[in-house]
C-alpha cells in the first residue's frame, strides 16, 4: 500500500453532548487524526477542548482498533506531564466505539494557522516560541516520552505570544509498547526525522529535528522539505538539504544544528536553548509581535500537498521503494565522487611533476652590458587522456568533505531501510 493521508469521516454535529457531560460548541482545528472542538464541561461549567478521533474510510477493523488504542495511550501519556508548555489532559470517554479526549482549553491559534495567515514570522518571535516548545519537549523527554509529531499544527500560541505543545497522539513512552501496523511508520513526512525513515527506534533527537523543521516553516513561511507527495517528501528528508533560509537571521545556526541529519551530531536541547537565548540577548529591543485573533477552522482539512503536515502511513512496500530510490541516489553520488577523485589524482600528479623539475634561475653574466640568459619555460606534464581540464583556485575540501559526508549518510540510510524492510517481510 502506498503512503496516503487519512481522510477523516464525518465529524460530530455541534451542540452534541459527549459522555453525558461535554457539549460541543465549535471546531477549533482539524488534523489527519481528528477534529478538536471547543466544548463546555457542564458539570464544572468551564471551557474544555475535546478531541474527536475521526477514522479514515480506508482503515481496516484492526487499524481502527489500533487507532483507538493509540488515542487512549495519548491520554495516558499526556496525563503524565505537568508543565505549563504542555496542554493538560482532563478526561477520556468512549462513545460511538471510539475515544474522545478532554483537554485543557488554551485560548490560542496554532502556529500553522498563524503562518497561513501572516506568512513568515519575525525571527525573535519564533525564537521565543521555540524556547517554550523546547521546554515542553524537555519535560516530555525527562518523563521518557518522545512526541514524534512536532509540527506547527501541534504548537499553540496564546495572545501574549507564549506557546505550548499539544497532541501526543503518536507519542512513544518508556514501558508502553509501540502501537502501530507491522512494518509501517506513521508521521508527518515534512517534519519526520531521517532516522525514523530508516526504521530506527524513536529517541529524543527525532523531536529536535521536527522542532527545527517547525521553526524553519515559521520563520521562512514555507516547508523545509515538500515535494507534493508523501514518499517524495520523505525521500527529500533522507537525501537532500533544505534550501538556505533567507529570513532566519540569527536563527540560522539553530536551524542548521537541529536539521543535521545524523542524530549523533544534531544539536541537543541544551545547545539549542543556549543558541536561542544568545540570539535573543544579542538582538536588543525589537518590535513587539502579537499573534492574530483566532479564526474559525476551515470547513474541511487542507490537503497533504498543500501543507505537507498531514499524518501519513508508510508501509513496508513504501520503505522498500524508498530504499531503491536511495540506492539510485547513492549511484549518482558514487559517480560524482569517482570523477572528483580522478580530478584530484591528476592535480597531485601535476604537482609532483612540477616539484621534480623546478625552473632554472636566471644567470647574470659578469661584466656590464650583458643581458641575462632567457629563463626556460617550466616543464608541463603531458595531458592525460580523459582528464578534466585544470581549474584555477580549486580547493579539495570543497568536494571531498561534502561527498564523503553525503556518501556516509546515504549508506546509513540504505542499511537502515534494508534492515527494516527485511524485518517487516520476515527475512530475518
Amino acid at each position: 500500500m502506498t503512503a496516503q493521508p487519512a481522510q477523516p469521516a464525518q465529524p460530530a454535529p455541534p451542540d452534541r453532548r459527549v459522555g453525558g457531560r461535554y457539549t460541543l460548541r465549535e471546531v477549533l482545528g482539524r488534523g489527519g487524526m481528528g477534529v478538536v472542538w471547543l466544548a463546555t464541561d457542564e458539570k464544572l461549567q468551564r471551557p474544555v477542548a475535546v478531541k474527536e478521533v475521526t477514522f479514515a474510510l480506508h482503515l481496516s477493523e484492526e487499524e481502527r482498533r489500533v487507532l483507538r488504542e493509540r488515542t487512549l495511550r495519548e491520554a495516558r501519556t499526556a496525563a503524565r506531564l505537568d508543565h505549563p508548555c504542555v496542554t493538560a489532559v482532563y478526561d477520556v470517554v468512549e462513545e460511538d466505539d471510539r475515544p474522545w479526549l478532554v483537554m485543557e482549553h488554551v485560548e490560542s491559534c496554532s502556529l500553522q494557522q498563524i503562518v497561513d495567515k501572516q506568512g513568515p514570522l519575525p525571527w525573535a518571535a519564533v525564537a521565543r516560541i521555540a524556547l517554550d516548545v523546547l521546554a515542553g519537549l524537555e519535560a516530555a523527554h525527562r518523563a521518557g516520552i518522545v512526541h514524534r509529531d512536532v509540527k506547527p499544527a501541534n504548537v499553540l500560541v496564546a495572545p501574549d505570544g507564549r506557546a505550548c505543545l499539544t497532541d501526543f497522539g503518536i507519542a512513544t513512552a518508556t514501558g508502553d509498547p509501540t502501537i502501530t501496523t507491522t512494518g509501517a511508520i506513521i508521521g508527518s513526512p515534512s517534519y519526520m526525522a531521517p532516522e525514523r525513515a530508516n526504521g530506527e527506534q524513536p529517541q529524543p533527537p527525532v523531536d529536535l529535528w521536527s522542532l527545527g523543521a517547525t521553526l524553519y516553516t515559521a520563520v521562512e513561511g514555507r516547508l523545509a522539505f515538500s515535494r507534493g507527495e508523501p514518499m517524495a517528501t520523505l525521500m527529500a528528508v533522507v537525501t537532500e538539504e533544505p534550501a538556505p533560509p533567507t529570513h532566519a537571521g540569527p536563527l540560522e545556526p539553530v536551524l542548521r544544528g537541529l536539521l543535521t541529519k545524523d542524530p549523533a551530531h544534531r544539536a541537543t536541547a541544551e545547545q539549542a536553548r543556549r543558541m536561542l537565548e544568545e540570539a535573543l540577548a544579542g538582538a536588543g529591543v525589537d518590535q513587539p509581535w502579537t499573534p492574530p485573533a483566532r479564526t474559525p477552522a476551515p470547513a474541511s482539512p487542507p490537503s497533504a500537498a498543500a501543507d505537507g503536515s498531514r499524518v501519513a502511513r508508510f508501509d513496508a512496500d513504501d520503505l522498500k521503494a524508498l530504499a531503491a530510490a536511495s540506492a539510485t541516489a547513492l549511484g549518482t553520488v558514487a559517480r560524482d565522487a569517482r570523477d572528483q577523485a580522478r580530478y584530484l589524482r591528476e592535480r597531485r600528479r601535476e604537482r609532483r611533476g612540477s616539484a621534480a623539475h623546478p625552473p632554472e634561475p636566471s644567470v647574470v653574466a659578469a661584466g656590464a652590458g650583458r643581458e641575462p640568459a632567457p629563463r626556460p619555460a617550466p616543464r608541463q606534464p603531458a595531458p592525460v587522456a580523459g582528464s578534466t581540464p585544470r581549474r584555477r583556485r580549486f580547493k579539495r575540501r570543497w568536494v571531498v568533505v561534502p561527498v564523503l559526508v553525503t556518501l556516509l549518510l546515504v549508506l546509513a540510510a540504505i542499511g537502515g531501510l534494508v534492515a527494516l524492510a527485511g524485518y517487516a517481510l520476515g527475512w530475518f
